[in-house]
């Protein structure tokens, strides 16, 4: 019903939040649930894995239908090798990066993915206020992607309401 209701809404995509319960302390939804999902939208769905070890599970997700797969650029040494494999399977890469983490650590990927996620809660619990110094990332980034040339989307993530929206 919600997923029909902001397709219908508009929405250009539809982003699936999917949290371990190591990499973030709660634990949600698995592909069977992206996958019973996707019959009911054509809209892109962006599946953010919040996950670490996220490599076993990428392949599972992309046959959900999943159109892009988000990682966290916190996932360290395994972070090349899962865009490597998101690549392979077909879909658009995202990198996530958390409110405590510095820019500089996806610098260096603004060439390779297709999408940056910040994240405007800490990651992992629903209903945080939005942190507003996080707009500076958003910005920067933005001069970034711009002065490069690219197209990488930002997207960002947590406390968004009516209200903070603009």
């Amino acid at each position: 019903h919600d997923v029909r209701a902001m397709a219908a809404a508009g929405a250009d995509s539809i982003h699936i939040d999917v949290m371990d319960g190591h990499f973030v302390p709660n634990l949600t939804i698995g592909p069977a649930v992206v996958s019973a999902l996707r019959s009911h939208t054509e809209r892109p769905f962006d599946v953010h894995l919040m996950m670490d070890p996220v490599m076993p599970y990428v392949a599972d997700f992309a046959r959900a239908g999943a159109d892009s797969i988000t990682v966290h650029v916190e996932i360290g040494s395994q972070l090349n090798p899962t865009l490597d494999l998101i690549k392979s399977e077909g879909k658009n890469t995202g990198l996530a990066i958390r409110p405590g983490t510095p820019l500089s650590a996806v610098a260096p990927f603004l060439w390779s993915v297709d999408l940056l996620l910040v994240m405007t809660v800490k990651p992992g619990f629903g209903g945080q206020k939005f942190m507003p110094e996080t707009l500076e990332k958003v910005k920067v980034l933005r001069k970034e992607i711009d002065k490069k040339k690219l197209k990488t989307q930002i997207e960002i993530d947590g406390g968004i309401n009516i209200e903070n929206s603009k």
